[in-house]
């Protein structure tokens, strides 16, 4: 492991828990997600699937994460998911097409509410 640590010219470094110096990068991880998740509640972002079932705020964290590990920081200037695994992460958005047809119902409202979802980030963005 030393040899390794070497190699790419790092340390390994363990730390306390709630250590005010060491910490810094899991509060502003925590304060980031506070945002995204409080924008949800600002816009009252809600959905129904096509069985009628309505979505809050719990079952949108996954998608929140996601957007989180697909985001470019300021810091590094790259998406977690390219630090992590060297490429970036497929996005939904990116295997839909503007000729996309209507095969299966559950999809299409999957579709129009990615769509919504998309139209209210947007949104969000520019505030």
């Amino acid at each position: 492991m030393k040899n390794l640590h070497q190699l790419f010219g790092t340390k390994l470094s363990f730390y306390k828990a709630y250590h005010p110096q060491t910490d810094g990068l899991a509060e502003r991880m925590i304060q980031t997600l506070e945002e995204m998740v409080g924008r949800f509640f600002s816009y009252g972002l809600e959905f129904k699937d096509c069985d009628g079932f309505t979505h809050d705020w719990c079952t949108l964290l996954p998608e929140l994460e996601l957007a989180y590990k697909a985001s470019i920081h300021a810091s590094t200037n790259q998406t977690l998911a390219v630090l992590e695994k060297g490429r970036n992460t497929r996005l939904p958005q990116d295997s839909l097409r503007k000729d996309f047809v209507e095969l299966y119902p559950t999809a299409y409202s999957f579709k129009l509410m990615l769509g919504k979802a998309r139209k209210n980030a947007v949104r969000c963005m520019e505030d």
